[in-house]
């Protein structure tokens, strides 16, 4: 039984350290350090959804619509600085949400109740693959996964952080165009039919399974209509 306390405390050990990597340089000790663990956890979550919000959203916005202006985006699709507040303040409203289901998470690692391992020379790398293999969409079946494969904890975060930023580029309006991955284009399908471009990240197990449907190639390039 202790050993298996000290086992568990070294996942405890681990997220304290993030939190501390993260809260100890964007609030004053005062304000985070009296707080429960739990707690700790989802404003560490919290305030770096937003910095990865933010920073990538500007520097998405900055390349795609002025320093790459009139070039993937012609001038009179650019949102409006309306459009851009709303869905700013429609992301706020989902941030306290979604950044609880790594909090989460990392509560059910802590408490032992989930297949994790905390070193690698302990992880299982073919469960992992078979991990990778059955994901389905979004984040709650990464949680849900905790508790059927062994995964390691950091691979666990990683992939969190990986479906944010995946989810986020999907639903974007300009398809990257690049094999084999799950691009714009694709998604878009999949939410016109619901029939099609199940995948995730790529587009090989639609590919496998014959609901694979390629956008229509509009023009290679907005350069393209300009020609």
């Amino acid at each position: 039984m202790a050993s298996n306390h000290e086992f568990l405390a070294q996942f405890v050990d681990e997220t304290t350290f993030y939190n501390r990597i993260v809260l100890s340089h964007l609030l004053p000790a005062n304000l985070w350090e009296p707080l429960p663990h739990f707690l700790q956890t989802w404003l560490r979550n919290y305030l770096a959804g937003n910095l990865l919000y933010f920073i990538s959203g500007f520097l998405w916005c900055f390349y795609i619509y002025y320093l790459k202006h009139n070039v993937y985006v012609p001038q009179d699709s650019v949102p409006t600085r309306k459009a851009m507040i709303l869905q700013i303040y429609v992301a706020m409203k989902a941030m306290p949400w979604s950044t609880l289901v790594p909090t989460v998470s990392e509560y059910i690692i802590e408490r032992g109740w989930t297949k994790c391992y905390s070193t690698l020379d302990q992880f299982n790398w073919f469960l992992c693959l078979v991990y990778i293999a059955f994901y389905l969409v979004l984040a709650v079946p990464h949680v849900i996964a905790l508790f059927i494969v062994p995964i390691h904890l950091i691979t666990h975060l990683i992939l969190l952080v990986m479906e944010g930023i995946w989810t986020v580029s999907n639903h974007d309006c300009i398809n990257g165009n690049i094999w084999p991955i799950m691009g714009a284009g694709h998604h878009t399908i999949h939410h016109t039919t619901f029939k099609h471009n199940y995948g995730h990240y790529t587009i090989c197990m639609d590919w496998l399974f014959g609901s694979l449907t390629v956008p229509l190639a509009e023009d290679d390039s907005f350069n393209e209509k300009e020609k």
